[in-house]
This record gives structure tokens, sequence and C-alpha cells, in this order.
């Protein structure tokens, strides 16, 4: 049953028959809707790809008139609910009065020893925010994203990357009538639309924050003039039994926002993997390349510092900008069940704060949003997309 808002919708179809699943999600948003519809996105998790497409294609004809993007998952969120491994549709549908909507698809080419990206739309001087969908098995988008602000300017990405149970050649995106089976594609939003983002990254800091006075791509050779490994294995027999294996579970690092801040605590950090070690070298392997002289943090990640990550973040949201009306959330394919126990907690959490309100997205192999004004791809983070009637102020986000 679709949430019924006089500007945002969604919908929420769960069956093994996809067309019928697409055309039950889609309805359910268009009728929650008091307008015409001005922008459509659907997400569809299923087994066979072939189906996934006629689903697509069905959805994108029934919101003939409407910009429309979606793309294929291995789980998706509507109706207040999370749905995982299941052959189901979630849609939400926008009216967007005052919007100016740009699609785009967009392919990569090797040149040299790098990829060129064709396919982007010109920026408008009134562009808020693209919403970037990729497949991540044919488009280059860590060093994309990583890199927006050259051709993109200030412009915030927020988005996944699709997914699909057979993994390569399996994924799809489509985008008005279109169906994509590599690239990515998008839609860019502009003119008079209040749009803001929210970005849980869900770590807690542990050990003391140091700089990198030694490093050789992406190994840490030497954290405050120590060898890095020694310096972790420091930190770590300091801990606690209980944050002892939350590190053999899934060790983070926190590289500084703001290298200016005078400390550097929860929140204040863009999180990335630790990888691994290298005994002898003493080095730190991780998920990023870092200059000497940057400030880091080892970070732990639990359900308990997820959740209440992700809750402070929007309780401070609603506190700044008031009423939101609708949202688009992009939450990782490791957070839900494997997390927290139910595949509903992101999207609950949003409708505790933000009260009921037209909610949408998908289960992500990797999710795409601003961090210290910057776009970066992340991983285990839930990023939300809101749209409200109060004006934010120029390119603000709440993130962790």
């Amino acid at each position: 049953m679709a949430l019924l808002t006089s500007r945002f919708a969604d919908g929420l179809a769960v069956g093994t028959d996809l067309v019928a699943a697409a055309e039950s999600a889609v309805g359910q948003a268009l009728h929650g809707l008091s307008g015409p519809p001005d922008l459509v996105c659907f997400f569809v998790c299923g087994d066979d790809p072939d189906e996934v497409t006629r689903a697509g294609q069905r959805a994108m004809s029934l919101a003939a008139g409407a910009t429309v993007i979606g793309c294929s998952s291995t789980g998706v969120i509507g109706d207040g609910q999370g749905i995982e491994v299941t052959p189901s549709v979630s849609a939400w549908a926008a009216t967007l009065d005052g919007a100016r909507l740009t699609t785009f698809a967009l392919d990569s080419l090797r040149a040299d020893d790098r990829f060129v990206v064709v396919g982007l739309p010109e920026r408008g001087p009134d562009d808020r925010v693209a919403i970037l969908l990729a497949d991540p098995y044919t488009f280059p988008t860590d060093g994309f994203v990583e890199r927006s602000a050259e051709v993109l300017g200030d412009l915030p990405l927020v988005g996944g990357l699709a997914n699909a149970f057979l993994g390569r050649d399996a994924v799809r995106l489509f985008v008005n009538g279109e169906v994509h089976t590599e690239g990515a594609v998008g839609v860019v939003i502009g003119g008079e639309v209040n749009v803001s983002t929210v970005v849980s990254q869900g770590c807690r800091p542990i050990g003391p924050s140091m700089t990198v006075t030694g490093v050789e791509e992406n190994l840490l050779l030497e954290l405050a003039g120590q060898p890095a490994l020694a310096r972790l294995e420091e930190i770590v027999s300091a801990l606690d039994e209980e944050d002892r294996e939350l590190v053999a579970s899934g060790l983070q690092i926190g590289i500084a926002i703001d290298e200016y801040a005078e400390r550097h605590e929860h929140g204040d950090f863009l999180i990335r993997g630790v990888l691994g070690i290298d005994p002898d070298r003493e080095a730190v392997a991780i998920g990023d390349v870092v200059e000497i002289g940057r400030t880091v943090r080892f970070q732990v990640r639990d359900a308990a510092t997820a959740d209440e990550d992700l809750y402070e973040l929007l309780d401070a949201h609603r506190e700044e900008f008031g009423r939101v009306d609708g949202a688009l959330l992009f939450s990782c394919n490791g957070r839900g069940s494997a997390m927290f126990g139910t595949a509903d907690h992101d999207t609950m959490a949003v409708s505790d704060t933000m009260g009921p309100i037209g909610v949408a997205g998908f289960f992500a192999a990797g999710e795409i949003g601003p961090v210290g004004s910057r776009n970066h791809v992340h991983g285990f983070t839930a990023c939300l997309l809101a749209f409200s009637s109060s004006r934010p102020p120029a390119g603000q986000s709440y993130d962790r």
C-alpha cells in the first residue's frame, strides 16, 4: 500500500511475477500523489536478469511523461520495509514543482592508463543534486565519484552501486525507457527544489588520532613517527574483549575531514576499511591513499554504534530543517538483517524521526554521498536524499 502524501509517495510489491510487482509498486506510488509525477525512481530485486528487464520496462511505461530512473538490486526498500534477497519491486514518485530534471547515461572509455567518462550533462547554475546509479562491474565509480569535483564542482552526488543475484552481466540500469547493461545512469535535479543529504557511516573511534608520517600508496608505514603496525597493536592491546572482537570482525580507519580541527572525535572522519597488514614492513594496508601529514584514527563498527549514529544524524537534520516531505534511501547490503537483525532498521529510523513520509530505495553494493563537502563511495553506510519544504543552506549535509 502506498504511503499517501501530497508531493511524495512510495510503493512496494513482493512476488515472483516481477512484471506484476512492478505494476503494483509503481501504481501505488503514482496513486499516492496529489498531482502528476515529475520524477519516478524504482528498484527491482529478482534472480532472472531477463525478468528484471521486463519488470523495468513495464515500470517505465507506467510513468509515461515523468522522468524515470531505476536499477536492479538484491534488496529493496519501500512501504516502511526492507526486503532482502526476495523477488520484489519498490517505487518512489515525486511532484517537484519548479524543478529542472536532466537525465544522463554514462559510459567509460579507456585512454592509455586511465578511464574517460562520457555522457555527462552540462552543469546549470542552479543545479542542486544528482542521483547516480552505477554498475560496479563496468563503471569506474570510485574514481569518478572521488574526482567528481573536477567536472561537477560542488554538486552533491547521492545514490548507490546496483547489483544482482548473478553478479557480472546481470545488473540492469533504467532511464527514460532505455535499458543499460553497463555504465551508470542518473538525473541532475536543479531549479526550485529543496534537498539535503544525510550520510551515516556508523563507526566509533578507538585509540588516539595520529598523524601519518610514512606512506606508500595505500600502505601506512608510520603513524606518529612509529611503525604503523606497532601503533595498531598497541591500540588493540588496550581494548576490552568486546572491542577486540569488533576489531577482528572488521577494522576500519577514519581519515580526518577537517585537518584544522582542534580535536577529531566521532563523526569527524571519512571511513575506509583496513584491508590487511604487511608484517615484514610493519605496515597497514587501507582502502584509500592518504598523504603524509593527514590525521587518521582507527575505528570499529557494530549495530549499536551504527544505530546511534543514524538516529543522531536524522534528529540533527530534523532540528535544522524541520519537516521532510519525502526521501530516497540507499543502504548498504551489509546493513539490514546482517547488522541489525532486521531489514527494516534504516527505513524505520527515517520514519521514527521524520514521520510518515514517502521513502523508497534499495540495498546497494556501495553507497554514494557527500562527506565534508566532497563526494565519496562508502561501505556499510546509509545515504539519504531528503526533500523538504524549507530551503537548506547551500551545500548543507549531515554526515558521519
